[in-house]
């Protein structure tokens, strides 16, 4: 997708900006941190940008148009004492993300000649060819690494690869570079790279995609990270290159972590002692923390010794037990428990100052109406809010299967210095839980039959995380469950139906799943940034009354897809396989709205086969 191109600035000393930088598009702050993040790649009109790295971020960034926000649980997680929004691309903001060219390289339309941008002498300002006057176009080709590393297409050595000159030095045969296309098809065989040296080598693209094209040119990774500007050395690498199109999802995609604020860091009182929390860890008896609050605060104390306290054993209680449960994926699956846990026991109207940001309080209806459809404890989640954070990207591999080699971070690191934030967003929503009952859940998930299904999911995922980690030793475990998949497809049935009976867009709800031998929950809640955050719709459907009617129409809606019988028939489905009876037709959802972009779903789970209808956890409403 390409931003749009910058509006018209007001004129006046609010709208002056304080660099004199020339501004290029524009984005939302929500793009800043799931589209166009630092290291993505970035069109505009008929140039392109890499977004850049956060060292300068620190002056750069406006404090009054990229504000700080705290989520201690997040930030704890994360590393960092505190979060920024990015800034926003408004008429009057004073200055914005900052971006640099990239690829350099570009052709001319005209004369054809592929080069760097600067030897085209274009005007200043301006992105043409500064003989024919004709608009340049950056590179359609990028190569990138899986460690994160991004550089230019190396079109010499592809183009003297025939004449034994791969290996040697870009430039040194004294020719320059043309680029054409024959238009006679569209594929990589009609765009012609030719150099105007004595052998005349001209080739085409074709196979420059294949994934060993680079290394058999003697081409390994130089470690290039262009984001970063060139007062950032290159990194040792040398892992394989691939070639991709500048515009390719595998180009960037972000490492993104997210949290829920609830009790006791949901009210905002705690902020101003964000940037204290680890020396105040140090302490363990109340005149010590007393003393160190005195020393730090001259007036009056944020909150009182007693909710510092308080604070610092619910901080405690997420302490990883043992070195096994500190890696980065237990202290998360904590962080998640954690969110299970107050989700399930809520906060009456009573417990909360107006400042609350989570207000979770049972129905008032009889939730015994739905004990027949094995649905248990749901809540209503009057108000809630939800900080996203961009902890790092990946090039080529899938963030969901990464490790943390790599994952790239979104600066060039000073040891001595760290960054002490990420960019983030908030959302402020509404939503409704539910669970299901653990007593019927484990008889069902034990099911020959329901545990056979699942288990070819999980191979075909587990296959697929392999295959990406490259090493099947680095991969990460498949989270498929019967249970998963199970909460997993209600939780997209849901959201269809929810769409069209709450009035919101399927694209504005999404799922929280809370799964495993000890959870069974779902949170779906409005999660944008936008007009369509708290309207109080989707809190009305979690009435008992209500829920009991949107469950089994969801339910009988999900029995029959108009893609069937193939769907429901179908031995693989999704990418490598990773899911079973689902399709765009029934129960895929908008890409925003799921966690697990739309893989491990089944609605074979929730209503049954024709050959074998008790497999559905929910069979017995489609016998009535």
């Amino acid at each position: 997708m390409t931003p749009p191109p910058a509006r018209r600035r007001r004129t006046g000393q609010s709208g002056t900006p304080a660099h004199n930088l020339p501004r290029r598009g524009a984005v939302r702050r929500a793009q800043a941190i799931t589209t166009y993040g630092v290291g993505s790649l970035i069109a505009v009109e008929q140039e392109s940008f890499v977004v850049s790295g956060l060292d300068d971020a620190e002056t750069s960034w406006r404090t009054d148009e990229a504000p700080r926000i705290h989520e201690r649980r997040l930030a704890r997680l994360l590393g960092v004492r505190y979060f920024r929004l990015p800034p926003a691309s408004d008429d009057d903001s004073k200055d914005g993300m900052r971006v640099r060219r990239f690829p350099l390289m570009h052709s001319c339309p005209e004369c054809t000649e592929l080069q760097r941008h600067r030897d085209f002498n274009p005007p200043e300002g301006r992105s043409v060819c500064g003989t024919c006057e004709v608009d340049l176009v950056p590179s359609r080709f990028v190569v990138a690494c899986e460690a994160g590393h991004l550089g230019e297409f190396p079109y010499w050595h592809w183009v003297h690869r025939s004449s034994g000159g791969s290996t040697g030095t870009a430039g040194q045969c004294g020719g320059k570079l043309k680029l054409r296309s024959s238009g006679r098809t569209a594929s990589l065989r009609s765009i012609v790279v030719s150099c105007d040296c004595a052998p005349k080598p001209e080739v085409s693209m074709e196979g420059s995609f294949r994934k060993n094209a680079l290394k058999d040119l003697g081409l390994t990774c130089r470690g290039t990270r262009p984001w970063l500007g060139t007062s950032a050395p290159a990194q040792e690498c040398g892992l394989p290159l691939r070639t991709l199109q500048r515009g390719s999802s595998a180009v960037w995609q972000p490492v993104l972590k997210s949290a829920l604020s609830i009790p006791p860091w949901s009210d905002g009182r705690s902020d101003p002692l964000a940037e204290h929390w680890e020396k105040l860890r140090k302490y363990d008896n109340r005149a010590a923390v007393e003393g160190y609050l005195d020393a730090v605060f001259d007036e009056k104390w944020p909150i009182s010794l007693d909710e510092v306290m308080t604070l610092l054993d619910a901080e405690r209680e997420e302490d990883p037990d043992d070195e096994t449960a500190s890696t980065f994926d237990h202290r998360y699956s904590a962080l998640r428990t954690k969110e299970y846990e107050r989700l399930r026991a809520g906060n009456e109207g009573s417990e909360h100052t107006r400042d609350e940001q989570f207000v979770c309080e049972p129905p008032t209806g009889d939730t015994t109406l739905l004990a027949p459809l094995g649905v248990t404890g749901p809540m209503l989640v009057k108000r809630l809010r939800e900080v996203r954070a961009l902890k790092a990207f990946t090039r080529l591999a899938d963030p969901d299967s990464s490790t943390e080699s790599q994952e790239m971070p979104l600066s060039a690191g000073d040891p001595e210095r760290p960054l002490p934030w990420l960019p983030a967003m908030q959302v402020h929503g509404e939503g409704v839980f539910l669970r299901l009952d653990e007593k019927l859940l484990g008889t069902w998930e034990k099911t020959i039959a329901v545990a056979a299904r699942v288990e070819r999911m999980r191979t075909a995922h587990q296959r697929v995380l392999e295959e990406r980690a490259g090493d099947h030793r680095q991969a990460v475990l498949s989270p498929a469950s019967p249970r998963m998949v199970l909460l997993h497809t209600l939780a997209h049935v849901l959201i269809d139906e929810w769409s069209l009976a709450a009035g919101y867009p399927a694209a504005a709800l999404r799922e929280r799943l809370y799964t495993a031998d000890d959870m069974a929950g779902i949170l779906i809640y409005t999660a944008t940034s936008d007009s369509a955050g708290s309207l109080g719709g989707l809190v009305a459907q979690g009435e008992p009354a209500l829920l009991d009617r949107t469950i089994r129409s969801a339910v009988r809606r999900a029995e029959w897809c108009s893609s069937d019988p193939l769907c429901m028939e179908t031995e693989v489905s999704g990418a490598g396989g990773t899911n079973l009876a689902a399709c765009h037709a029934c129960v895929m959802l908008p890409e925003t709205s799921c966690e697990h972009n739309n893989i491990l779903l089944d609605r074979a789970l929730l209503v049954g086969t024709p050959e074998n209808p008790d497999l559905g956890f929910f069979a017995n409403i489609l016998a009535h």
